[in-house]
């Protein structure tokens, strides 16, 4: 099969050929048709000391057609429309007891969706609906990020909300925060660019952060949000975030900054605000997105703002390190 491999920061990734793989008794093998570049991907190839080993093959946001069936598998057949979880968890940490295999210390990677094929355990895949195109698959995976992440919120009936950025992470957490049980709703962003898809998400106003911007967002929110959701990653954006929160309010932290990151903890204090750092998911967040993702009116693959071919790869995944108008690429590995 053919695979985009990475050969370490500032190499592009090289377009291979590698084994095909093959099941084992838990296993299945799909041919990938989607998958998406996420942001992880491109910050941990570029060299800031969190990169993937050497002769990885990356994609975590992947969907495909299962053509393989392990001896012991049941509940999946040939032909069947799977995404997975892209980790395999031990089974016996304390993560693996919350059913969070990403964050599991001895968790083996199930990675894999920029190749062409793609094996993975029975227990971490999930049947996508009939409904579901190969697009709508490839987005469980970002989707599962933002409910998770509002899960941990625990948001009571009409809390007010504030969500910092407007890339991925940040609408589908915005999409989730709307509808389980958020009240108003404000998307903040540096740049107007994604304002529209904010709103179209379930953001009630948008807010550019500026000189204003905590007056503009308290009025848009109707008072100071009860919790604030950073989706950004950036150095300085914790401050901001605590800056926004209302007394006792909750600062949830997504962005998955791997830098140090300064905020003055008096200033937090004052307000007896609280913070969180979610990261990973669980399996019942994959199935509760493949369940809930298409009921309504909103139609999330308006996240994708281009649909790439697999040999064009390396050279478009180069491009979104810099200066890029694009919010969600996903790579086609079928023609589909």
């Amino acid at each position: 099969m053919k695979a985009a491999v990475f050969h370490g920061a500032g190499k592009p990734l090289a377009i291979e050929k590698l084994e095909d793989p093959k099941p084992g008794p838990s296993d299945v093998v799909i041919k990938v048709h989607r998958c998406g570049i996420c942001g992880t991907d491109l910050h941990m190839t570029s060299g800031h000391g969190w990169d993937f080993p050497d002769g990885a093959v990356l994609g975590h946001e992947y969907a495909g057609e299962v053509v393989e069936v392990g001896s012991q598998v049941e509940g999946y057949k040939k032909g069947d429309i799977i995404t997975a979880l892209p980790a395999e968890g031990c089974g016996h940490c304390a993560a693996c007891a919350h059913g969070n295999f990403p964050l599991c210390h001895n968790a083996h990677g199930v990675m894999g969706g920029f190749g062409e094929y793609l094996r993975v355990p029975a227990k971490v895949a999930v049947k996508l609906p009939a409904i579901f195109s190969l697009a709508d698959g490839a987005l469980v995976e970002p989707f599962a990020v933002g409910l998770h992440g509002v899960r941990m919120a625990a948001i009571k009936p009409g809390d007010r909300i504030l969500v910092l950025g407007a890339g991925s992470v940040a609408l589908t957490t915005i999409f989730w925060a709307k509808r389980l049980g958020g009240g108003r709703v404000v998307a903040a962003s540096r740049s107007p660019r994604r304002a529209d898809m904010a709103l179209k998400m379930g953001a009630d106003a948008f807010v550019r952060t500026e000189e204003n911007e905590i007056q503009e967002v308290a009025e848009a929110l109707g008072g100071a949000p009860d919790i604030v959701f950073e989706c950004v990653g950036a150095a300085g954006l914790l401050a901001q975030a605590v800056q926004h929160a209302g007394l006792y309010g909750h600062v949830l932290s997504l962005g998955f900054c791997t830098s140090p990151d300064a905020l003055i903890p008096a200033l937090a204090g004052m307000k007896a605000v609280r913070i969180s750092f979610p990261v990973g998911y669980a399996l019942r967040d994959f199935r509760y997105v493949a369940d809930m993702m298409l009921a309504g009116d909103i139609d999330p693959k308006m996240l994708i703002t281009s649909v790439v071919p697999f040999d064009e790869l390396p050279s478009v995944f180069e491009k979104l390190r810099g200066p890029n108008t694009q919010t969600k690429v996903q790579v086609s590995l079928a023609g589909i």
